[in-house]
């Protein structure tokens, strides 16, 4: 019989069947430490954490307990590009070159920053070799790219570019602002909203996160070379793993670097709480406005990617994840945000006024169903 976890926080009257899954999902899916949050109208009606953050040490999960929420940054650069469309600094459909121009070598040129967003620009991998430490350097990633030719003539195929999606974005923010991806965040949105959501971790918290385990492995594990070559920047890194279960990115040197596309370290309430303010009055008015959240939500691809496994029905707009039932249900149609390797999501939804995250240590692979079940209690908990 499995132990009773100790969950603390609270959730209002309304919200018992979400609660009662999270408890669940640590007496029968395997949850070591997690958390989930969610904001309805700009108030938070969900906090609730229990478990472990360290099962080396036996850390027990607490209120503030970060940990690396992986492709959920995607979801945050999505947001921080918005904002610059909103201030009238990016064109989502103007070339990449206008804001990069070194970018546009090597048929590159006509790429717009939309296809960047989508993974059509055909650059989910790349030729060049790289160490981890230029990959943490962040310039020799951007040179690679350069020098990259696109893998299929961009905007006839999609595929995930889970890795390179993060320099494509961050380098396109970072030529606007002059600040890396991770600092933009910061001073635009973390510090006004009070969010603990990092991209590139403080010293001074490292000894706050939590520690990821490996998921099993895959019994028929997808394998393509140019997804490998993508996921772990050409062996860069292992990914999620290496041959002895040790998670890449519990690395301090990886969580510091705040590598753009997957090395995000958050709370289930940073997670929440930026994307309620997208879409609610949560520090002033919602970040996003309607005409924003209407292209975000807009479907751009769907179907079998060029390089990944089977199609699964998911949906994707511009830098978010889309609802997409049966493989990942949100909300509904108004429903934006990301998912993250092991389990993690984040979305907001504007119909419902909701931001909703959550987060967790202990990664699982297909059939992981544990954030489809808090999404769909949250559903039915809001009446739908």
């Amino acid at each position: 019989m499995a132990t009773q976890p100790q969950i603390h926080g609270h959730a209002d009257e309304r919200y018992g069947r979400l609660a009662d899954v999270f408890r669940e999902n640590f007496t029968a899916r395997g949850e070591i430490g997690a958390a989930v949050t969610v904001y309805v109208g700009g108030h938070r009606v969900v906090d609730l954490y229990g478990g472990t953050a360290d099962p080396r040490t036996g850390r027990p999960w607490t209120a503030h307990t970060p940990v690396v929420v992986f492709s959920c940054t995607k979801g945050i650069l999505a947001v921080c590009a918005y904002l610059l469309v909103q201030q009238g600094r990016l064109d989502l459909d103007a070339p990449v070159t206008r804001y990069w121009p070194e970018f546009g070598q090597h048929g590159k040129a006509d790429i717009p920053v939309r296809w960047l967003l989508t993974h059509q620009s055909g650059l989910p991998a790349l030729d060049r070799p790289l160490t981890l430490d230029e990959v943490l350097a962040w310039e020799p990633v951007v040179k690679a790219i350069e020098a990259q030719t696109p893998l299929w003539r961009p905007g006839t195929a999609h595929s995930y570019h889970a890795m390179t999606y993060g320099w494509l974005i961050g380098e396109v923010i970072r030529r606007i602002t002059g600040q890396l991806p991770g600092a933009f965040f910061r001073d635009a949105l973390a510090t006004p909203l009070g969010l603990r959501t990092w991209l590139g971790l403080p010293a001074a918290e490292r000894d706050a996160v939590a520690w990821n385990v490996a998921p099993p492995p895959d019994p028929e594990p997808f394998v393509d070379p140019v997804a490998d070559r993508g996921i772990t920047m050409g062996g860069a890194f292992a990914f999620p793993a290496d041959d002895a279960g040790l998670v890449s990115f519990n690395d301090p040197a990886i969580q510091a670097a705040g590598v753009p596309g997957a090395g995000a370290v958050s709370t289930a309430d940073g997670l929440a709480r930026l994307y309620a303010a997208c879409v609610s009055s949560v520090a002033g008015p919602p970040l996003l406005d309607r005409a924003s959240v209407d292209d975000a939500t807009v479907v751009r691809v769907r179907g079998q990617q060029r390089h990944g496994p089977p199609d699964t029905g998911q949906r994707w707009g511009s830098g978010f994840l889309l609802h997409s039932p049966p493989a990942r249900p949100l909300l509904g149609e108004r429903s934006f945000g990301h998912d993250g390797a092991g389990g993690n999501l984040a979305f907001g939804d504007d119909a419902h006024q909701v931001g909703f995250g959550y987060v967790v240590n202990q990664m699982q692979g297909m059939g992981d169903e544990r954030a489809n079940l808090l999404t769909a209690a949250l559903r039915s908990c809001l009446g739908g």
